[in-house]
């Protein structure tokens, strides 16, 4: 997925690559850039587990993220851009709120999430979002910029295969969103409401990688 920017839903093999685990050390030259990285990777592949493969075409049901009636409730950023230069984690001021550029979710056990962005691209929010919904987001907002925002939904848990919250379930309740004590919104409804954006559902071509050949065992060093 890295070598080849690609999504997961994107990569196409034996089922082994599901369970295999391995180790990887690799030095990367001081100022080397995404692309050269990623070329390394694919050089890796090809040399050490002899990864053959070839693209195809393939259609897949996707959300298609696109402004809401209203337009959106994104804030560009006033963050230095340079400050995203930093390799580390991002940053948190004593308050525990972003203090530089960075993109943070956490999932609480009764089905609760929660992401916070500050100076990122939408490119952030619509992989987040297909992670959740588990298919494809595409974004069609035509936004380009870095934004910050945040966003607070439910989810339902046996989407993943966990227990629901509650007593007929291993994982315990959690606190109610807001003072009411009413459940918070479903993603789509969260995306709306909080970000002026809005989840449409259709189809699109996307490119998948299909492996035609990789050794479950890698060369020696």
């Amino acid at each position: 997925m890295t070598a080849y920017d690609v999504k997961e839903y994107q990569v196409s093999g034996p089922a082994w690559l599901n369970t295999e685990r391995y180790d990887i050390i690799a030095k990367v030259a001081e100022g080397a850039t995404k692309e050269q990285v990623n070329l390394m990777w694919q050089n890796l592949l090809a040399e050490r587990f002899g990864l053959m493969l070839h693209h195809e075409s393939k259609e897949f049901e996707v959300e298609e993220l696109v402004i809401a009636k209203g337009g959106h409730k994104l804030k560009e950023t006033t963050v230095d851009p340079a400050a995203g230069l930093d390799p580390g984690p991002p940053k948190f001021d004593k308050s525990g709120e972003l203090a530089g550029p960075g993109f943070v979710s956490t999932f609480r056990a009764g089905g609760q999430a929660h992401t916070v962005a500050k100076a990122q691209p939408l490119s952030k929010l619509t992989a987040m979002l297909g992670g959740v919904l588990r298919r494809p987001v595409l974004d069609k907002t035509g936004l380009t910029g870095k934004y910050d925002f945040s966003i607070e939904f439910n989810i339902d848990l046996r989407e993943f295969g966990l227990p629901p919250p509650g007593p007929g379930g291993t994982a315990p309740a959690a606190a109610p969103v807001d003072a009411a004590g009413e459940p918070g919104p479903d993603l789509a409804a969260a995306v709306q409401q909080q970000l002026g954006l809005r989840l449409v559902g259709g189809k699109a071509n996307l490119d998948v990688l299909v492996i035609d050949k990789a050794e479950r065992v890698p060369t020696a060093n």
